[in-house]
């Protein structure tokens, strides 16, 4: 991955919608290169997806909530119907099995604790043997772009 491709990167992360001929001219080659460039990131699995990121206040879903999760299974049945669980709620966003004192950190969405209750629910049918809650307050970072001056 050369400056050009890092600048392609950079670009399209603050802003999907920017014009092929827009992000060539800002980083100095051809819409042809540029657009070459951009279909090789896609075709090498580097660009995932092509999203709009969304404001979840405005779509009344504006508590977040992680859910850590500890568990004394460790088979490929019980993973497999946590997956299956897990799938099954769109309001979980993120799920990533962890080291240390916990096993999975979930990042999920609703509306309200009326909303995480239903959540919960639907959650321990996946037979946990600990789950803890936290509510985000107020986020004081967030953002999606990747730090590519570190590639």
């Amino acid at each position: 991955m050369d400056k050009f491709d890092k600048s392609i990167l950079e670009l399209m992360q603050r802003d999907v919608s920017m014009s092929v001929a827009d992000i060539a001219e800002r980083i100095g080659l051809s819409k042809t290169a540029c657009w070459r460039r951009i279909q090789q990131l896609e075709k090498d699995g580097v660009i995932v997806a092509r999203v709009a990121l969304l404001d979840p206040e405005k779509l009344d879903l504006p508590l977040t909530a992680f859910i850590s999760i500890r568990t004394n299974k460790h088979n490929a049945n019980w993973y497999k119907k946590l997956c299956d669980v897990l799938d099954g709620i769109p309001q979980v966003m993120e799920v990533y099995r962890m080291s240390g004192d916990l096993d999975y950190l979930i990042k999920a969405v609703v509306s309200d604790m009326k909303g995480y209750d239903r959540l919960y629910q639907r959650l321990i049918k996946a037979d946990l043997f600990d789950v803890s809650s936290s509510f985000v307050m107020e986020t004081v970072k967030h953002q999606t772009q990747l730090p590519l001056s570190e590639v």
